[in-house]
């Protein structure tokens, strides 16, 4: 099915009250879960979203909006109130309609939000919600940080459990006919995996597998920072490109490509997949008559980098760019105090480690091996008390990788107990 048909079809008037029996919305969700002005990309990533799904029909009454919306205006931001997905690309942030700005972006709302409950979300920025029926289809797009089994926005992270958790809610009340997930995040093939069901008419692409890295890509020298990444770029470019040809460009056809074009992670699909979807017809006078999706050319990956080494990489860039001597030593001394911050989660990681083992012998295997997490239960409140007591997940991409190792204890069978236990000594700095 067409990712085009799949949201623009049937496009109605209204949005009171869940769909009645025959009608036919679609709703999409777009999040940037990050903050700062480093993770530029992922705000641009999603208003370039935002742009794709409403010039293709879903009005924006439909259409739930989740970032923080510090970029834009930032005084680092050299073209105030513009944001580019691509060097040569137009702005993608005039029009978009914002729906939850600062605080507001939280695991919590995202999920209130999927789930459209109306009143948890009252007096919370517009309060809109996915208020969607049994014939309605959903499109999840979430772009930020990731780790194992995890998904971070700015001051609070959502596990695989809990985002599977609520999706198997929607199916069981029938908040959709069918849904569709897009997710860019490190690690982001995590969310899904082996225990993610094929029967319950979700399909759900990541930009990485469970243990590798997604990329950002396109370093400005004028913007210092980088405007996208690389699978959502793909993933959107190819969506302008066939703004003019909706009935050819399928789901599966649009995977196989982005899978094709993106050389620096492994795209994932999971659940139930998009070859097997029936076609759906465009209907006439679905997508605007006045849109006009401006197609930019695809660029080398050449620039591309993991997105957890990009706050360095930025450093680097404006290091080579300045001539100034000042601003050398002062840009040498933010990669002096970024290393050492590096350091210090590296030696938080392996003390809590060696307090919950006890075994000098294990330490190293636990925190250099790589095991597939399936232990939930002792996962989760490990990683909570991990956020709330070492370090805030949303805005540390380097402590997001280092959450394998937990997931290893766990693994290990070491009780959950003893392991929030070692947390909370080493990083109350009582571990000696």
């Amino acid at each position: 099915m067409s990712l085009y048909l799949f949201l623009v079809l049937c496009i109605a008037v209204g949005v009171q009250g869940r769909p009645e029996e025959g009608e036919s919305k679609h709703w999409a969700l777009i999040v940037a879960g990050s903050k700062g002005y480093r993770n530029y990309r992922h705000q641009a990533d999603a208003c370039h979203a935002y742009q794709i799904m409403l010039k293709h029909g879903i009005p924006e009454e439909r259409i739930v909006l989740m970032m923080y919306d510090d970029i834009a205006h930032n005084q680092r931001n050299p073209t105030p109130g513009v944001l580019i997905n691509h060097p040569k690309g137009p702005d993608v942030y005039g029009g978009v309609k914002i729906d939850y700005r600062e605080k507001d972006v939280s695991a919590r709302n995202f999920l209130n939000v999927l789930l459209g409950k109306q009143e948890s979300m009252k007096g919370i920025g517009s309060g809109k919600v996915i208020n969607s029926g049994p014939n309605d289809h959903v499109f999840v797009n979430f772009v930020d940080h990731g780790g194992q089994g995890v998904i971070a926005f700015p001051n609070s992270i959502l596990s695989a459990r809990r985002l599977n958790k609520a999706i198997m809610q929607m199916y069981r009340e029938k908040r959709y006919k069918q849904m569709v997930f897009y997710v860019e995040a490190c690690e982001s093939g995590s969310m899904f995996g082996i225990y993610f069901p094929k029967n319950i008419n979700v399909y759900a692409t990541t930009a990485a597998g469970e243990a590798e890295a997604s990329f950002a890509i396109y370093y400005s020298n004028k913007y210092h920072t980088y405007l996208g990444d690389v699978y959502s770029v793909k993933w959107m470019e190819d969506s302008d490109a066939y703004q003019e040809n909706l009935k050819t460009e399928t789901l599966q056809k649009q995977y196989t490509l982005v899978k094709k074009e993106t050389t620096t992670s492994h795209v994932q699909e999971f659940g139930n997949k998009a070859s097997i979807w029936p076609t759906v017809t465009v209907l006439s006078g679905i997508v605007k008559q006045d849109a006009r999706l401006t197609t930019t050319p695809s660029l080398s990956q050449m620039d591309a980098v993991p997105s957890g080494d990009v706050p360095m990489a930025i450093l680097r860039h404006r290091l080579v760019d300045t001539n100034d001597f000042d601003e050398k030593m002062a840009i040498v001394d933010e990669m002096k105090l970024l290393l050492e911050n590096y350091q210090v989660i590296r030696r938080t990681v392996r003390e809590i480690v060696t307090l919950a083992i006890r075994d000098d012998r294990l330490v190293d295997h636990v925190l250099n091996e790589r095991r597939q997490l399936s232990d939930f239960a002792c996962y989760e409140p490990t990683l909570e008390m991990f956020h709330e007591m070492c370090f805030n997940l949303g805005e540390n991409e380097y402590a997001l990788r280092q959450l394998y190792v937990l997931a290893n204890l766990c693994e290990e069978g070491i009780s959950p107990v003893d392991i929030v236990q070692s947390i909370v000594t080493v990083c109350n700095g009582s571990f000696l």
